[in-house]
């Protein structure tokens, strides 16, 4: 995720990502560019003493195109701000989960509270790999044998919250916790696995294929028929004033597109790697410095 200052005006509109969404948009942008300076010519040369349209209906068509990519956008963003929340409460819970174990178990039991930090810090290295569909033996912090079993199960966070349940189930019939103890650990390990279905849900759930099918439909047509109503107006001038309408109206969309999974390795994904790196450190810090 890019971290920067909004205040600094120049800084953003020279920003190094501006430039990398303007080269995913070249092919299109140089396709478009090359069709209008065509449809100027042929006008200029063929079509020019009686070929007269007015843009009033491209005016209108623009506004209703702009609603489509407002809702468009806003969508998107709906998905990524929902992940950044479902993040950010799972910090929470990773912190709270340790704060109860820490006041739930006695201090010489070292090595649990060793196995608790690794299964909590662990359980969200594994969710933020099986987002990214890579997840690897680098994700279980276990002796080996443990590291290959988890390596067997699909759904390896599934396996993290099986060992931390089966950690509190002993812990429960060794008599180190209660029931009441134990009721309010299950809670919060619960809520770790509700964090991870809601993160499924929009990795796995798409902007429907029908509406983003015909967003790109739509702005397509409206660019190459947008010189029709122009080129009387504005002649060779037609160029650029389309290849600028067309690339605002297409960087949105690849904006859209990249926000709407907010959980990779792209700039502006959430950054992940740092909360769980901060989850690790806190979690660390509570059950460690509690001993």
């Amino acid at each position: 995720m890019i971290k920067y200052n909004p205040d600094h005006w120049f800084t953003l509109i020279f920003h190094r990502d501006s430039k990398k969404t303007f080269k995913k948009s070249i092919p299109n942008v140089i396709s478009i560019t090359l069709y209008s300076t065509l449809f100027a010519f042929i006008y200029d040369h063929y079509l020019k003493s009686f070929y007269d349209v007015s843009p009033t209906v491209h005016s209108l068509l623009g506004i209703v195109l702009g609603l489509f990519l407002v809702f468009r956008t806003n969508t998107a963003y709906d998905k990524w701000w929902e992940g950044r929340k479902i993040w950010g409460s799972l910090v929470n819970d990773c912190r709270n989960l340790a704060m109860k174990f820490n006041a739930f178990l006695p201090k010489e039991l070292q090595e649990d509270r060793k196995q608790i930090a690794r299964l909590i810090s662990s359980y969200v290295v594994t969710l933020k790999n099986h987002l990214r569909d890579q997840a690897t033996s680098e994700t279980f912090d276990f002796e080996d044998d443990n590291r290959n079993q988890g390596l067997k199960w699909e759904h390896k966070p599934n396996y993290i919250a099986s060992k931390l349940y089966q950690l509190i189930d002993r812990l429960y019939k060794s008599n180190v916790l209660d029931g009441h103890q134990l009721y309010i650990i299950d809670k919060e390990i619960k809520g770790l696995t509700d964090h991870v279905g809601a993160c499924e849900r929009i990795k796995n759930t798409p902007i429907p294929f029908s509406y983003s099918m015909y967003i790109k439909k739509f702005i397509f047509l409206y660019a190459i028929t947008l010189p029709f109503g122009l080129v009387s107006s504005f002649h060779y001038y037609t160029v650029p004033v389309v290849l600028f309408i067309f690339y605002f109206l297409l960087t949105i969309e690849l904006i859209a597109e990249e926000i709407e999974e907010p959980f990779g390795y792209d700039e502006n994904d959430l950054p992940t790697d740092e909360l769980s790196e901060k989850i690790g450190q806190n979690v660390r810090e509570i059950l460690m410095n509690g001993m």
